[in-house]
């Protein structure tokens, strides 16, 4: 990213000018200098104020033209009204970049948007970067540099380390930042992008994924307000093997025009969202307390290459409530091998060494059965880590000595692995254990789920494959919203399977186009108008005679005048009837954000009440269909459940991937695309589309029709 260098001496300036600085250390314009001078920060804080000789012992300047150098960063903490004038100063000056605490632009509304916009486009001329408006700042502990005003520095400093917090909002960028301390993290960098008129928390994750001194990202987000600077950044993290941890707020519904697709209704905003960005290497929690503790465990660098977790339990039923937890994230506990079971109760024979592993009470009194019971998970049972709850007695100063000179040794042996304990003590005790490179947490739960994350990033890391994206090419759209037989041939055209069938406009070439495919048919109206078919009466299945379809046909047309009187029929849709499969639906919507996105399900009640289905933005190969479509909650039902024959999984899987280049090739007027249902078939026997919905944007097609 060429801006990267400017957004550097934001992050890490030698020199910084405070407009609008303040004698007042409890001010906005008192609070970063207070705090730089009290940190050590050795660079130059170069206040400006036209009204003081010195500010906080410093010598102050009257103005911007005044300063002695030029900074590298500035900060802005002056009226709105006064923030244009002091961005030109200081880009007349040679600064490239400014924080600007000042508030009163987009937030407060149209005026404001418009006044931020001319900020933006002020400081571009004199190629500055911003961030803010309505920004806490920034700070770098590494540098002693507080480019904020945040009170969170009233209650203590951040301590210096290798996790890093991206957040959008103010406040809680710094909530997490004292929360982090407060747990006795290390968290060096905090950058606040406020209103994001020109440096975008995209920005502010990619300088810390390109940082050596980050390897945790933590991120807040509400709005995504740059996604393919953001998914680029992701994507450099992934490759450097650093964690981005988001909480994504904002979880609301895509508006009003999701009811006219079915598809768009099972796709909210925060489902796509969390879909994406999971896509692209991000764990998406929902509180900061689990981020923490993730974050806590990702510090130390450890990413077994295994996702798979051991027990070491002095309480049966500890080890039943964290084998709970383990099972509802979807950690596998593998039991020990019958070899490494018979020797575990051969040391100890009222063990239950399966997975848990119970060494009992008996531990307490003999800690070398700790050690054989945690190094035998490791070695034999091959775990990614070990969880061993010791509850209180590792917190006892008498026990401490004696578990750290059994199990130090351990954790040197397997570095690549990571060892856990489950502990309770006064915060001095704990700490031994964490200095060892022993994790430790205070409640079993909260340890299986950081675990996880860290041991799902490892094996992400060591068996992330990445499939080659398939090239979408440019598809020619309708003019005008297709019916159903015209949307299935456009479709086809890029390898879709529809059942065979025929658009036809007379009874009697109803009764032909019947008796060529053989009965039973399906019969139903045509009608780019008419989205949901059979909610008045347009739709007729097994149809079996001649009668019948003649029947049929007049009954479609009068359900269809009786009900879209206003609609354009185009005719009667006759398709033979297949069976034997398995009700699928797949579509795509085109979201805000991320452009078009596909959606996979069963049909029915898997999808209608569940919402059981899996995201992924579009275009994707068969082999990212194939994982999409066995995600899903209920994705036995097409291996075959209870002896039932498997549905064709591949098949399926080409049509979802399909389905997706066809979607990235469409372009913005492509609004959303229904197939439902497909019918899977029988494995080897294909599947096929009974119906499709193609929705096009009305007004781009207007425009596109003149």
């Amino acid at each position: 990213m060429t801006d990267l260098l400017h957004i550097d001496g934001l992050i890490a300036p030698r020199s910084v000018a405070v407009i609008g600085a303040s004698e007042d250390v409890t001010r906005i314009g008192g609070r970063p200098i207070a705090a730089m001078l009290r940190a050590g920060y050795a660079g130059h804080i170069l206040p400006v104020n036209p009204k003081r000789d010195t500010v906080q012992g410093l010598p102050c300047f009257a103005s911007v033209d005044d300063l002695p150098m030029i900074p590298d960063a500035a900060l802005i903490a002056v009226p709105a009204k006064l923030v244009p004038e002091t961005i030109e100063a200081l880009g007349q000056k040679g600064c490239k970049a400014a924080t600007l605490f000042s508030a009163g632009f987009a937030e407060v509304g149209e005026a404001g948007e418009t006044a931020q916009r001319q900020l933006v486009t002020l400081a571009r001329r004199h190629g500055m970067r911003i961030l803010g408006p309505n920004t806490l700042g920034v700070y770098n502990v590494d540098i002693g540099y507080y480019g904020t005003f945040s009170s969170s520095l009233d209650t203590g400093y951040p301590r210096p380390g290798n996790i890093g917090i991206a957040s959008q909002s103010g406040a809680f960028g710094a909530h997490l930042g004292a929360l982090a301390r407060d747990r006795g993290l290390g968290c060096s960098v905090l950058i606040t992008t406020g209103n994001e008129a020109d440096i975008t928390v995209a920005e502010a994750i990619r300088w810390m994924a390109e940082s050596d001194g980050t390897d945790v990202i933590c991120t807040y987000m509400e709005a995504i307000n740059d996604a393919p600077a953001l998914l680029a950044a992701l994507d450099v993290a992934r490759a450097k093997g650093k964690p981005v941890l988001a909480i994504k707020s904002g979880r609301s519904a895509v508006g009003a025009r999701a009811a006219a697709s079915h598809t768009a209704s099972l796709t909210g905003d925060a489902m796509v969202a969390d879909a994406v960005l999971s896509e692209h290497g991000v764990v998406i929690l929902r509180d900061p307390e689990t981020m923490m503790d993730i974050a806590y465990a990702a510090s130390k660098m450890i990413f077994p290459t295994r996702h798979s977790l051991g027990i070491v339990t002095v309480s049966g039923g500890a080890g039943i409530v964290a084998s709970d937890e383990a099972e509802r994230v979807g950690l596998p506990m593998p039991a020990m091998p019958d070899k490494a079971q018979a020797a575990l109760r051969q040391a100890l024979p009222y063990a239950s060494p399966v997975n848990p592993l119970d060494c009992t009470a008996q531990a307490l009194n003999d800690p070398s059965l700790l050690e054989l019971f945690t190094r035998s998970g490791l070695e034999e049972g091959g775990y990614g880590a070990v969880l061993c709850f010791l509850t209180y007695v590792a917190g006892s100063k008498a026990m401490t000595e004696v578990i750290l000179e059994t199990m130090a040794p351990l954790r040197a042996a397997y570095p690549d692995r990571i060892i856990a304990f489950c502990a309770l003590g006064a915060p001095e005790v704990l700490a031994r254990y964490d200095d060892a490179g022993i994790l430790v947490f205070n409640d079993p739960c909260r340890a299986v789920r950081a675990l996880d994350a860290v041991l799902r990033h490892g094996a992400d890391q060591a068996h992330g494959a990445t499939f080659l994206q398939p090239e979408a090419r440019p598809v020619t759209l309708p003019q005008g919203t297709p019916d159903e037989a015209q949307a299935k041939a456009l479709l086809a055209k890029a390898g879709i399977a529809a059942a065979p069938e025929l658009a036809v406009t007379s009874a009697e070439a109803a009764v032909l186009a019947a008796e060529a495919f053989g009965y039973p048919v399906v019969m139903k109206i045509l009608s780019p108008d008419i989205l949901h078919k059979s909610d008045i009466g347009a739709v007729k299945l097994n149809i079996a005679n001649a009668c019948a379809v003649r029947e049929a046909y007049d009954t479609i047309l009068s359900a269809a005048q009786a009900h879209a009187l206003d609609a354009a029929v185009t005719g009667v849709l006759v398709a033979k009837q297949l069976s034997g499969g398995i009700e699928c639906l797949m579509g795509i919507h085109r979201d805000p954000t991320f452009g078009p996105v596909a959606v996979f399900g069963l049909g029915g009640i898997f999808v209608e009440v569940l919402n059981d289905v899996s995201l992924r933005a579009c275009p994707f190969g068969p082999e990212v269909a194939r994982e999409m479509i066995l995600s899903i909650r209920s994705a036995a039902i097409l291996r075959g459940a209870r002896g039932q024959t498997p549905a064709d999984i591949d098949a399926l899987a080409q049509m979802l991937s399909r389905l997706s280049v066809f979607a990235a090739g469409a372009g913005e007027r492509l609004v959303s695309i229904d197939l439902n249902p497909v019918l899977a078939m029988p494995k080897g026997q294909g599947a096929f589309a009974l119906d499709a919905v193609i929705e096009l944007d009305r007004q781009e097609v207007a425009e596109h029709a003149h």
